[in-house]
């Protein structure tokens, strides 16, 4: 079974796919070494492992960064593209030819530009674009961005997950839905997978369950986590002198050496 067929099966199992977002090998490894059945990019994680912020990697950049992700682990790999590094179908499908030649198992795509989103037909050839672009060899994830950019539209939402579902989308994606009966909105208006991103208020995972809700992922959660233990433990040896930290970075020091010399 290709990682492909893997990943699009994952989608259909029993249980709840849970997508933990890597943003960079040594976190893909250890990810994968904690048993997740497959992992996926993060972009503003892997634009902040570099000093930038979220959408200031180009494709080359992001497209190389998911090259090597998806040959550090041997669980499928599902790359964040944004929007697909261009406003127009075409360019969009380019990108996803190019992303198929990285390895991964799968793509997401979504309807923001970077400062406004797409008309809602247009976004939805765009989603059409990338389906015939990964000629059957992509998990495509389509996002419909209103609630994640401050359009508390639910209407619209819906109208557009319909419109990527029309397009063959694999599976659905409305980041910054957090209430139950807005999932389960979502859910009963589409008949293909859907994902749903862990944020403050959204149900646990076995409540999603219940909705429906076939995959959650974390987007760029694990990445600042582990930038908030790295202040947390600056700030103590900065202002307090003391060497706490290093109880909690002896565990991780032997989790990562369990990790990595599986890996090699």
């Amino acid at each position: 079974m290709s990682d492909f067929e893997h990943f699009r099966a994952l989608h259909h199992s029993g249980d709840v796919l849970l997508l933990p977002n890597a943003w960079d090998v040594g976190s893909a490894v250890l990810l994968r070494h904690l048993g997740f059945r497959a992992v996926a990019t993060t972009s503003s994680g892997a634009a902040a492992a570099r000093g930038l912020p979220d959408g200031a990697l180009g494709r080359d950049e992001v497209l190389a960064h998911c090259a090597e992700l998806a040959g550090a682990v041997d669980v499928p790999v599902s790359a964040d593209l944004e929007n697909g590094f261009a406003d127009d179908p075409e360019g969009v499908a380019d990108t996803v030819r190019r992303a198929r030649d990285t390895g991964v198992a799968g793509v997401s795509v979504e309807d923001w530009s970077g400062t406004a989103l797409y008309d809602r037909d247009l976004a939805g050839e765009r989603v059409r674009a990338a389906v015939e672009a990964a000629e059957g060899q992509l998990v495509v994830t389509a996002r419909a961005e209103n609630h994640f950019r401050g359009v508390d539209d639910l209407d619209d939402t819906l109208a557009r997950l319909r419109a990527f579902r029309e397009a063959d989308a694999d599976v659905v994606y409305a980041p910054g839905l957090t209430g139950r009966e807005e999932i389960r909105a979502l859910v009963e208006a589409v008949d293909v997978p859907v994902n749903v991103l862990a944020r403050p208020g959204v149900p646990p995972v076995g409540e999603l369950a219940e909705l429906g809700v076939r995959r959650v992922s974390v987007g760029g959660g694990f990445a600042f986590t582990a930038y908030q233990a790295l202040a947390e433990a600056a700030r103590e040896l900065r202002t307090g002198g003391t060497y706490d930290f290093l109880d909690r970075a002896a565990y991780g020091s032997a989790l990562a050496r369990e990790s990595f010399v599986l890996r090699s």
